[in-house]
C-alpha cells in the first residue's frame, strides 16, 4: 500500500490510472485543475475512502510544496492535450508544460536532500520526435524539429525541456525518476474535444455523421489501450532498470488514418461516409504534420515484456460501446 500523487488525475489517462491504483489499495490524492480533465472521468470513485481530490493548479508553488509530502510516489500527468488545443493556444501549451515541471523538481529535489524516498514518473509524448525522418523511433533517436513559425513544435519542445529538466535531476540530484514517452494512447473516457481522433471518428461513426480526414489519410499512427498503459506505467515504477531512462510506451502496430476510419465505419455498423479535410480547413495554414510516428519497443520489452493485449479491433469496441 502506497500514498500517491497523480497531476492531472482526472484527465483521461490520470483517471484510468488512479482506478488501477485505487484497487491495488494504494491511497491516491489528485490535484487537477480540471481544464482538460472532468468530474465525470473520476464519478464512479467519487466516495472511494482512499481518494482525495484538490481542485488546483499545480503552477502553484506553496500547493504543490504541500501534496508531495508524504508521498511515495508522484505521477506527474498535467500537462496541455490534443492537437487542436496546441494549434489554438501555443503561450498556454509551453508555460502549462513547463512551469508546474520546474515546480515539482524543486519540491521532490528538496524531499531527496532531506534523505526521504520518493520516485517519479513524468509523462512525455512521441510529440518530442518531431518529424524525425525514420521509420522507427528508438529512444536514443535525435529530436527533429520544424521551424518557430509553426506553433504545434511548441508542444514537442515544451515537452523535450521537461525530459532535459527531469534527466539534469537525476544526474546533478540522484532523483529515481522514470519518463515515459506516450503514443497515441485511447479508449473509454477520452474525449475528442480536443482533436482527438478515435473518439472524434467513433462519436461521428455512431451519429451517422462523416468521418472527417484529415489530408490523404495515409498519415500512420500506432493506437495503444490505456488499459496496457497505465499498467505498463505501473510495471515500469516497480522496475530499477527503469529510473533515469526515457522509455516509449504504446503500440508498434501502425495503421493509416483512412484504414482507421474504414475500421471504426465497420465496427460501429454505420452507414457514414468518409469526407477529406485539408489541415488549413481543421487548424490553420501554419499546420505542419508527421506523416509516420513509430515506436521502437525494444527498451520497455526488455524491462517489462509486451505491454500491448489490446488489439485495433478490441480498442474500437471499447471506446464504442463506452459512448453507445
Amino acid at each position: 500500500m502506497s500514498n500517491i500523487l497523480i497531476t492531472g488525475g482526472a484527465g483521461f489517462i490520470g483517471s484510468h490510472l488512479t482506478e488501477l491504483l485505487l484497487n491495488r489499495e494504494d491511497h491516491v490524492t489528485i490535484v487537477d485543475d480540471l481544464s482538460t480533465g472532468t468530474p465525470v472521468n473520476l464519478k464512479h470513485l467519487k466516495n472511494h475512502p482512499q481518494l482525495t481530490f484538490i481542485h488546483g493548479d499545480i503552477g502553484n508553488e506553496q500547493l504543490i510544496n504541500e501534496v508531495i509530502q508524504e508521498k511515495d510516489q508522484v505521477y506527474h500527468l498535467a500537462a496541455a492535450v490534443g492537437v487542436a488545443l496546441i494549434a489554438k493556444q501555443p503561450i498556454e501549451t509551453i508555460e502549462r508544460n513547463i512551469y508546474p515541471t520546474q515546480l515539482l523538481l524543486a519540491a521532490l529535489r528538496q524531499r531527496i536532500e532531506r534523505g526521504e524516498s520518493v520516485t517519479t514518473f513524468f509523462s512525455s509524448t512521441s510529440e518530442v520526435y518531431g518529424k524525425n525522418p525514420k521509420e522507427v523511433w528508438t529512444e536514443e533517436d535525435d529530436l527533429v524539429f520544424g521551424a518557430t513559425t509553426r506553433p504545434r513544435w511548441s508542444y514537442g519542445v515544451s515537452k523535450a525541456i521537461d525530459e532535459f529538466l527531469a534527466l539534469a535531476c537525476v544526474k546533478e540530484y540522484s532523483l529515481p525518476i522514470v519518463i515515459g514517452r506516450f503514443f497515441n494512447v485511447v479508449g473509454p473516457r477520452q474525449t475528442g474535444a480536443y482533436g482527438m481522433v478515435l473518439p472524434r471518428f467513433v462519436q461521428a461513426a455512431l451519429a451517422g455523421d462523416p468521418l472527417k480526414v484529415h489530408d490523404d489519410g495515409k498519415q500512420t499512427r500506432c493506437f495503444s489501450h490505456v488499459y496496457d498503459v497505465t499498467r505498463a506505467i505501473t510495471r515500469l515504477m516497480e522496475t530499477p532498470e527503469a529510473f533515469g531512462k526515457v522509455i516509449n510506451i504504446g503500440s508498434d502496430c501502425p495503421i493509416s488514418i483512412l484504414e482507421l476510419a474504414e475500421r471504426v465505419i465497420e465496427l460501429c455498423e454505420s452507414n457514414s461516409q468518409i469526407e477529406f479535410q485539408s489541415y488549413t480547413e481543421a487548424y490553420d495554414e501554419s499546420f505542419e504534420d508527421i506523416r509516420r510516428r513509430v515506436p521502437d519497443l525494444s527498451r520497455i520489452r526488455e524491462m517489462i515484456g509486451d505491454p500491448n493485449q489490446h488489439d485495433m479491433d478490441q480498442i474500437i469496441r471499447d471506446v464504442r460501446d463506452s459512448l453507445s
